[in-house]
């Protein structure tokens, strides 16, 4: 109980490294592409076209902010309807080019304002869920903080899910569930137990595929993060697009599982 909560502590941390940063460290050449050709732009999901060790990719990440005044603009990474088509649309552009797809997810979870459901947040983020199975290119995504129900699924659904080993991935926030189950959102503990939110228990239950351990300094992460990425991708590539498909809805549907 006291480890899951500590976890979730620390993915929450406000000094730790955003989105933007682990871009700027881990690919080069990044260029940022905006919109999503029906509303606006989103400012929590940053996307665009890069290189990871010399290889084209496409990134997307949930973008938090660093200062106060950025966080309230990013809307603290909470992203609109308008994030996740833009999203979709880069996914859709790395797949007519062949281009792997990197995504870094770190959300509390999509922006449930009246504006955003006016716009079809549900329908966006069931859009990508949909299209992102059937996408035939590589996807990788990895937790880099906080992932929170259907926000961080949204650019999620990968043929590899890694956790950074101070991240948490839930159905939906552990104030939320204390309140559903025990009508006191004081219990924040024991629903960071029940949650199984820990990239441990996700490992096991197979929900992630891979924990990165936590390095002594963000450059040592990056650097290794960038050469574990770039090999899993190369490894990626050796499946048709039809069999990344086949191998991502696969995964997805043995989830949940048992056998007695």
């Amino acid at each position: 109980m006291e480890e899951a909560y500590r976890i979730l502590q620390a993915a929450r941390a406000k000094d730790r490294p955003t989105a933007r940063q682990y871009i700027s460290h881990i690919f080069t050449g990044f260029i940022e592409l905006h919109g999503d050709r029906r509303f606006g732009d989103d400012a929590a999901i940053v996307g665009g076209v890069g290189r990871l060790c010399g290889r084209p990719v496409t990134v997307i990440a949930q973008e938090r902010g660093e200062t106060l005044s950025e966080r309230m603009r990013r809307n603290f990474g909470m992203a609109h309807p308008e994030g996740y088509r833009k999203a979709l649309r880069l996914m859709k552009q790395a797949e007519k080019f062949h281009r792997p797809v990197v995504t870094l997810v770190d959300t509390s979870g999509a922006f449930c304002g009246l504006g955003a459901e006016e716009r079809g947040q549900g329908l966006a983020i069931a859009e990508n869920l949909c299209e992102m199975m059937a996408l035939r290119t590589p996807v990788l995504s990895v937790l880099i903080g906080e992932g929170g129900s259907g926000g961080a699924l949204g650019i999620a659904v990968a043929n590899e899910v890694w956790m950074l080993e101070n991240s948490v991935y839930s159905v939906i926030s552990p104030e939320g569930c204390a309140s559903i189950l025990w009508k006191d959102p004081s219990k924040v503990k024991d629903a960071c137990a029940c949650l199984k939110l820990t990239p441990q228990d996700l490992l096991r239950m197979g929900v992630a595929d891979r924990v990165i351990p936590q390095e002594k300094t963000f450059e040592k992460q990056c650097e290794s993060l960038q050469q574990e990425m770039d090999e899993a991708l190369g490894r990626m590539l050796e499946y048709t697009g039809a069999e990344l498909a086949q191998r991502r809805y696969d995964r997805f549907r043995k989830m949940g599982v048992y056998s007695e």
